[in-house]
Formats: C-alpha cells, structure tokens, sequence
C-alpha cells in the first residue's frame, strides 16, 4: 500500500498559480489562481476536461513553464528566484517526465535512451555506472531483454516502459505524466498502470499523471479534477 500523505514532506507548493496567454481578441486564462500541495510518495492523477488546463499545470509543477503569477516551491526552493540554467539543473536532476508520445531517439538503444538523462547531468558517455543504472531500471520495467534494441523493434507499452526508466535515470523525486497510456490499447494501458503504481511504491516517487482514464483515476491515492482552469475537486482517499 502507498504510504499517506501526513506522514510525508512537501516535494512541491504551488501557490496562487495563474497562467494567461494574449491572444489577438484579448487574454486567455487558462489556470486562475491555483494552490496546491505534493507530498513524497504520493500518487496523483489529475482529471478533467481537454482545454481545462491538466497540461499547462502539470508543465508548471515540473519546471517546464513558468506561471503567469504565483509561485512554484520545489523542495523549498522558490523556483523563480532561479535563473534559467538553475531552473533546467533542477528539472534534469529532481523531475522526471514522461508523455503520450515516448520521444525516444530513433537512432539509439533501449539502453542508450535511458541513460541519456545522466549524460546532459554531465556524466560521461562511457561511465560503467550509468550503463549499470540503465540496465537495472529496464530490469525494473520488464525488459531485460531489450537493451540493445532500439524503438522500432519494441513494440508501443514497451517504448513508453523505457520512457518511464529514462524518467527515473537521475533518481528524481518527482515523476510526471502527461496521458503515458493515450496511444496504447487496454492490455498495454493496464500494464503500464500497474508499472506506475509498482514505481511509486518500490522507488518511493510522487507520481502526477494526467489522464483521462476514469479506471486509473479510481486506483489513485489522489485524485484533482480541473474544470475552466481551477481546482474544482482535490480528492485524497484512505
């Protein structure tokens, strides 16, 4: 069972997150004043509507966007009071992404793939330690049997098991999803869910998934539904 939220720290605060865009008939909100905790080893899925505002959100909590106005603390550390190279070392070392589409290199292995967070860290091309890393995690995701095969040769829940070891490279606290299962059929979404819950609890991560699949949903520690850019439901279960 995935331990409670009390008895964990804050891994991020979002407070008073507003996103706008300026289009040419005017400003677009599309997150108004959003306000949140994550605690460690949390699982969280994130509901609503397309166009709600789930992705915009979640890009924010990972230091991939910067809001409109509010603030974003990591860990304690006011994330905007970082200078752009601060806010991609903090990303590439504490945050994990994964997306509906697993943006593996065409050209490299399985392998090669997930270690290659650790060579933007810096670490170097040959490091035996990051090899060893690499193999352990595909092991952990079920395909030790695939190391030196690159994406073409795997099939569509295998692409999106390396891209959750490749998540996972840099030890991150914090590993967020954007629909990982939207391109797979049922068996394949069902497997990689059960992936996720298994991450999270071995490897004590907070997950955030953003999903539309209601099935997820009902497995998840904690569930936040967004409707026209705010919070309209903030859901922990026992």
């Amino acid at each position: 069972m995935i331990a409670s939220a009390e008895s964990k720290k804050i891994l991020v605060r979002a407070q008073a997150i507003s996103k706008n865009y300026t289009m040419a008939k005017g400003e677009l909100t599309v997150l108004n004043n959003i306000s949140l905790d994550i605690h460690e080893g949390e699982f969280i899925v994130i509901l609503g509507p397309s166009g709600a505002g789930k992705s915009t959100l979640l890009h924010i909590l990972g230091i991939l966007d910067k809001p409109s106005s509010g603030d974003v603390f990591f860990e304690n550390t006011q994330v905007s009071q970082l200078s752009d190279v601060a806010m991609a070392r903090l990303r590439n070392a504490r945050v994990g992404f994964v997306f509906q589409f697993h943006y593996l290199l065409p050209e490299f292995t399985a392998l090669e793939n997930v270690i290659m967070p650790a060579l933007i860290a810096g670490k170097p091309s040959n490091d035996p330690s990051s090899y060893e890393r690499g193999k352990n995690l595909l092991k952990n995701v079920g395909l030790a049997e695939r190391y030196y095969h690159r994406p073409s040769e795997l099939s569509g829940g295998e692409q999106q098991r390396v891209a959750f070891a490749r998540a996972l490279m840099n030890d991150p606290g914090l590993i967020l999803a954007d629909e990982p299962s939207g391109n797979l059929d049922k068996r394949a979404s069902e497997h990689l869910h059960q992936l996720m819950f298994d991450l999270c609890r071995e490897f004590n991560k907070t997950f955030v998934v953003v999903t539309h699949n209601e099935a997820l949903a009902e497995r998840a520690q904690r569930v936040i539904r967004i409707e026209d850019g705010g919070i309209d439901s903030d859901i922990r279960k026992a």
